[in-house]
């Protein structure tokens, strides 16, 4: 089964709908304007309640289908990245420094077409929770929506999200059962030593050198702590230290990304990290304090959910185009928490070449929203069938 037919007649109002969200990008939970124009669309689509101000600007429309059963949530994020667009396009962000860069216009714009469609034809049981979420991008908004018990006070038994993959061919999907994205922390250390005169570091106790030797040797968690057989990643992202050619810094400092898959791995990682700054620290003559900020745990989509889901798509696009086994992203999402609440399924949607995700030159296709929202509602309809299906 293609692309519903209905949806397929929204292709241009979708485009409209998508290439003003492109112009008009927000931050964070500073969605205001974003969560304005989706509201009044819900109430334009006649949804049957709408639910706003979660976590600052999220918010939740719910349709009801024909007769009792479950709620099934479908999530959109809908933030924008702080980047100074360059695509050059006539429908380019309006704002400068702020850009949606990641195609959460694009993923507002899926759910929307679905909801209209499901809002007209309403052929299913139960209800759907429209989920449209500020900050996944910083700030945790899934966290957020899922501390303010929206899945407890709309009662959702299950939930469903898309992201868009650029550099994957137009249409197809890919997933995968368990852990499909990486959870994701970060580490500050700043390096305490006796700054002094290049010219005698006798003098000093350099805080550069300790720093160096961290870095090199966070490595060898990876290396020699880590099993072969576990993904995981450490980053050093950022090193700042010194303010003159001829000057030992008092101070150094460096920021680390780091990424797993499991708890095991990622307690292990955390362990480690402490012990060989701290060890390094020591053996310098230097102390380091260091800021390890636990961030979003890794993406676990559940087996029956996710071959389920593969196959409402491969009914959108076919079994070729459909790869449900595909493997690990190192990213991560805040779709993650939603997920530790109830069974679900993150599913990638690809669109195309093009520019790469939070790339100051990145295009949303606009081809694919017919597709994305087709999977939505058909997703719901297979879910929740009523009796005349």
């Amino acid at each position: 089964m293609p692309v519903i037919n209905r949806i397929a007649d929204y292709t241009d109002e979708m485009q409209t709908w998508r290439r003003h969200l492109h112009e008009n990008p927000e931050l964070m939970f500073e969605c205001h304007n974003t969560a304005a124009f989706i509201a009044q669309k819900l109430r334009d689509f006649g949804v049957d309640a709408l639910h706003e101000g979660i976590a600052t600007t999220g918010l939740v429309g719910i349709i009801k289908g024909r007769g009792e059963g479950p709620t099934i949530g479908l999530r959109a994020d809908m933030d924008a990245l702080p980047i100074l667009e360059q695509t050059g396009l006539d429908y380019a962000s309006k704002i400068p420094g702020k850009m949606h860069a990641c195609g959460h216009d694009g993923h507002v714009t899926m759910l929307l077409g679905a909801a209209k469609y499901l809002a007209e034809t309403r052929n299913f049981a139960g209800s759907v929770a429209l989920i449209f979420q500020p900050a996944e991008e910083e700030g945790g908004g899934g966290l957020v929506m899922v501390e303010e018990g929206i899945m407890e006070r709309f009662n959702i038994s299950s939930i469903y999200g898309i992201h868009n993959a650029p550099g994957h061919e137009l249409g197809g999907f890919y997933t995968m059962p368990g852990p499909i994205m990486a959870s994701v922390d970060t580490a500050w250390v700043t390096v305490l030593g006796l700054g002094g005169h290049g010219a005698m570091p006798h003098e000093c106790v350099d805080p550069v050198v300790a720093l160096v030797a961290m870095v090199q040797s966070i490595q060898t968690i990876l290396s020699r702590n880590v099993c072969a057989m576990d993904e995981a990643v450490i980053s050093v992202t950022q090193i700042h230290a010194g303010t003159a050619s001829n000057i030992i810094p008092q101070e150094a400092r460096f920021c680390a990304t780091i990424r797993s898959f499991t708890p095991e791995v990622r307690a292990l990682l955390k362990s480690r990290f402490y012990a060989i700054v701290e060890g390094h620290a020591a053996s310098f003559g230097v102390t380091a304090a260091i800021d390890y900020d636990w961030g979003y745990p890794p993406t676990v989509n559940t087996r029956a959910n996710t071959e389920f889901a593969a196959m409402v798509a491969r009914d959108i696009v076919g079994e070729a185009k459909v790869d449900a086994e595909h493997g690990r992203e190192m990213g991560s999402e805040d779709f993650s928490y939603m997920l530790e609440k109830c069974p679900g399924s993150y599913l990638f949607l690809g669109i195309g070449e093009g520019a790469g995700l939070h790339h100051d030159a990145y295009n949303f296709n606009d081809e694919v929203s017919p597709i994305g929202a087709s999977f939505f509602a058909r997703l719901v309809e297979k879910a929740q069938p009523t009796l005349q299906n």
